[in-house]
């Protein structure tokens, strides 16, 4: 009998459930979930408005035939450019370009070479025409734009030239 009373008595001791440990338990699950919902309806926080800066609208542009690997830059700020693997020729992109920056485009012809050339223009003003030939030939267009205005670091869309 002794055995049969130490496993009720066990039974016993875990009695119901702790109310304040299920309520606390709660109020916790539900203020974890209003934080998940105000993040998720607020946009995250994460994606803060970065400052914009004056831009020129450049236009690259190569003609030929074939296909060329063409590396341009565009909106980038951190100067880092766009490379495009195997482009249809011809082939032409309009692209805001920081002030400050130099818009250039290279292209790089494949082993079946051929001929291509490359041009920049800034606001419809042509600035460099480069043509590259022959096997993996080679060519690079390049300009300059001027510096952002001082005090202007928001503004945008600014009139080049």
């Amino acid at each position: 009998m002794s055995d049969s009373t130490t496993k009720s008595d066990a039974k016993s001791d875990a009695g119901p459930p702790d109310r304040a440990g299920v309520i606390t338990a709660a109020v916790a699950l539900a203020t974890c979930g209003g934080l998940v919902l105000y993040g998720v309806l607020s946009g995250g926080g994460e994606e803060k408005k970065k400052p914009t800066v004056p831009t020129a609208s450049v236009t690259y542009e190569v003609t030929g035939t074939g296909t060329a690997d063409i590396t341009y830059q565009a909106r980038s700020e951190s100067g880092k450019a766009t490379v495009v693997r195997g482009a249809a020729l011809p082939w032409r992109r309009t692209v805001p370009v920081p002030l400050g920056r130099s818009p250039v485009v290279s292209i790089v012809l494949g082993e079946k070479g051929g001929q291509a050339r490359c041009a920049v223009a800034v606001r419809g003003r042509h600035l460099q025409s480069a043509t590259a030939s022959g096997d993996f030939g080679r060519a690079t267009c390049t300009g300059t734009l001027p510096g952002p205005p001082p005090g202007s670091s928001t503004a945008e869309g600014v009139a080049v030239g």
